[in-house]
């Protein structure tokens, strides 16, 4: 909590610095809303309208051809944004425990879903030796995992009534923490800042998520008291999201019902926003994978959506999807195969969910119809659901985390990139770069259009406040600090906490404009006073908005840094002839700070001859140290991009611009702290 009002006392502090230097520039609410919320409402708007041609697209489906051809499609997407999926590995289950209980018996599990990367779990049998059908049971965010309660009487309940389930500790929950702190305890850090260590080298979290699950059915269906043929899911909330990605992508799923997770993409970014990093796959709404595909790629095996009226992922959106997904049913023939129930509680595998899920499991596993209710039953206490001997799986000898493999896989893209670098030609390799962060040539981007707003004499200088837009929606403000007596030269200022920060009376910049040099510093979209500095805490990581406005452009398939790339580019442009006469140019000489560095690094490597020099200050130093990082990389995800290892890290682009025109100051480290290192070029 200390953490948070900390935060909430330093966003407090910038933006009542910035509304008293008179460095703003546009009023605070424009003809469409808040200044802090433009890049919020460009964003929107343009996955409003991807939406828009996913629904067209989904008209066009009529025939069975049609729907398993979109199924196909989908299928082939999902699992290329994944990153594909490892080899399988023996399995080295074993059982830690049995304990008795009245109708039913648990024993402890362990396995390795990967290589020295064990999972831990529960499994619920019922008298006899079977077969049995098998219901897989993914956990949501609790932080007992297996051990909360309403997961137990689930399992609980599908074993009384003759099944098997099996429900496992999630990554970063239960026995499955990821980082050991340096006091020597474990930690759990939340999705988001594990998904951050993916990114970069082109996976998702939700890939590790979902080959658990996978390894999981692999226990589950090699058991001798389960019948392989006869497999469900079932999980609530971020067992909701797995019960739904593996539905779609492993065909041993017969019945399933994921639990207060599907709603409708529309309903959840008009409303929520984006959530955790595994329920945002790369470019899926601009492909036009929503939540309802999730349902189709399942079809025609029996679907239940089990829905919460006041859930947080709103209840009319889930509506929505179901109504597409019968719909798409229909065209496969099995209307019946789909169903919903809804209780009218908040978010939670409640009561009426979970009779819900286990009669499904029961009608289409176990070819029993009717309602059974719940019993009333005991759960097991802590000491009685653990499984291994310290309460935490990385006590175990040789264990591995996420970051120690992608750790692995970033060493071998390092190999991959160093001969790619090698042996093709800079322009090609440049052109890799623009098309993986989405970075359009200078010649293709409209020219900006400039509107001055006000001019304020100063000792020396005229301080002009300018607005630049070169993208419909976007409108960046600007200072200029116009000297009386001008040199030629000309400083262009980027700075991730914004533009007001090179407006210091007496300060650097107010020097080199009292000299002769311009001066002009902009804001970034979403940067300085168009940042939203709502602060919010987010699985006990204080935060702003700007995790769910970085997943809402991953989601539509750009990054930050792109946008950000083409606003310096724009700028630049701009800069050139502003306040020249007949061919003469000013000479640029380019500074990015903090969170604008890598934006101000990457216009410079790939358009030259816009920049005479090149600074960067307090700058995220490269992207490989950010997938290493054990202790937490949240603070660097504005700055990632997708799938860039695999053919770059910024240390390469800073070789495209060479020593002699650039100059690194104070670089950071994956945490945004300076890094102590001699050499920071390689």
């Amino acid at each position: 909590m200390k953490r948070v009002i900390t935060l909430i006392t330093v966003l407090l502090a910038l933006s009542l610095h910035a509304a008293d230097d008179g460095s703003a520039v546009l009023p605070v609410e424009l003809p469409d809303g808040p200044k802090t919320l433009m890049l919020h409402r460009y964003l929107l708007k343009h996955a409003n309208e991807a939406l828009d041609r996913r629904e067209k697209a989904f008209e066009k489906i009529k025939t069975a051809e049609d729907a398993r051809a979109c199924q196909q499609r989908m299928r082939e997407f999902f699992i290329e944004r994944l990153g594909g999926f490892p080899e399988r590995a023996p399995l080295e289950a074993r059982t830690m425990g049995v304990l008795e209980r009245d109708g039913y018996r648990v024993e402890k599990v362990i396995f390795a879903s990967r290589p020295g990367f064990h999972v831990t779990g529960l499994l619920f049998l019922p008298p006899g030796k079977g077969p049995f059908p098998g219901v897989l049971v993914p956990c949501g965010h609790s932080g007992s995992g297996k051990g909360e309660e309403k997961y137990q009487r689930a399992c609980i309940a599908l074993a009384k009534q003759g099944m098997v389930a099996l429900c496992y500790d999630p990554l970063g929950q239960g026995e499955r923490h990821q980082v050991r702190l340096p006091t020597g305890k474990t930690s759990g850090p939340n999705h988001t800042v594990i998904g951050v260590s993916c990114i970069p080298i082109g996976t998702n979290f939700a890939q590790f998520r979902i080959w658990d699950g996978m390894r999981a059915l692999d226990y589950l269906a090699s058991r001798p008291e389960v019948d392989a043929k006869r497999l469900g899911c079932t999980g609530n909330s971020g067992g909701g999201t797995l019960t739904s990605y593996l539905m779609a992508l492993d065909d041993r799923i017969y019945a399933a019902a994921p639990s207060c997770y599907l709603t409708s993409m529309r309903s959840l970014l008009n409303v929520n926003g984006p959530q955790d990093a595994e329920q945002n796959i790369f470019g899926q709404i601009a492909f036009g994978m929503t939540h309802a595909e999730y349902v189709m790629m399942h079809a025609p095996k029996p679907t239940l959506m089990c829905v919460a009226t006041r859930d947080a992922f709103r209840i009319d959106g889930a509506w929505d999807t179901f109504r597409e997904s019968k719909r798409f049913f229909a065209r496969l023939d099995h209307p019946v195969r789909i169903d919903l129930v809804e209780t009218d509680e908040p978010h939670g595998f409640h009561l009426q969910l979970r009779e819900g899920a286990v009669n499904w499991m029961n009608r289409w596993l176990n070819g029993k119809d009717g309602h059974v209710s719940e019993p009333a039953f005991e759960v097991l206490a802590k000491q009685d659901y653990t499984v291994t001997e310290s309460g935490q799986v990385l006590d175990l000898p040789g264990e591995r985390t996420v970051f120690h493999m992608n750790a692995d896989a970033e060493k071998t893209l390092a190999a991959t990139r160093a001969k790619l670098w090698a042996e093709s030609t800079q322009p090609e390799l440049l052109d890799r770069v623009r098309e993986l962060a989405g970075i359009r040539r200078t010649a293709l981007l409209p020219k900006a259009k400039v509107e001055q707003l006000a001019s304020i004499a100063r000792d020396g200088y005229e301080l002009r406040k300018l607005t630049l837009s070169h993208e419909d929606g976007i409108v960046l403000p600007a200072l200029v600090m116009l000297p009386a007596q001008r040199n030629g030269q000309a400083v262009l200022y980027f700075d991730g906490e914004g533009k007001h920060r090179a407006m210091i009376p007496g300060g650097e910049f107010e020097q080199l404009a009292r000299g002769g040099t311009m001066v002009v510093a902009v804001d970034l979209r979403g940067l300085g006073e168009l940042h939203d500095l709502i602060a919010i805490t987010h699985q006990g990581m204080p935060a702003t908005k700007d995790w769910q406005q970085w997943f809402m452009a991953y989601l539509l398939e750009k990054s930050f840094l792109g946008m950000w790339t083409e606003d310096v580019l724009a700028a630049a442009r701009w800069l050139r002839t502003y306040e020249t006469t007949g061919d003469a140019r000013n000479r640029i000489r380019v500074i990015g700070v903090g969170h604008a560095g890598p934006a101000v690094l990457h216009a410079a490597a790939l358009e030259r001859e816009l920049y005479a020099q090149v600074e960067l200050r307090q700058t995220l130093d490269r992207w490989s140290s950010v997938v290493a990082d054990r202790q937490g990389c949240g603070a660097m995800l504005l700055n990632t991009v997708h799938g860039s290892l695999k053919v770059y890290d910024l240390p390469d682009l800073r070789r495209v611009i060479g020593e002699k025109r650039l100059t690194v100051v104070d670089p950071r480290d994956s945490q945004n702290e300076p890094l102590h290192s001699a050499d920071h070029s390689k």
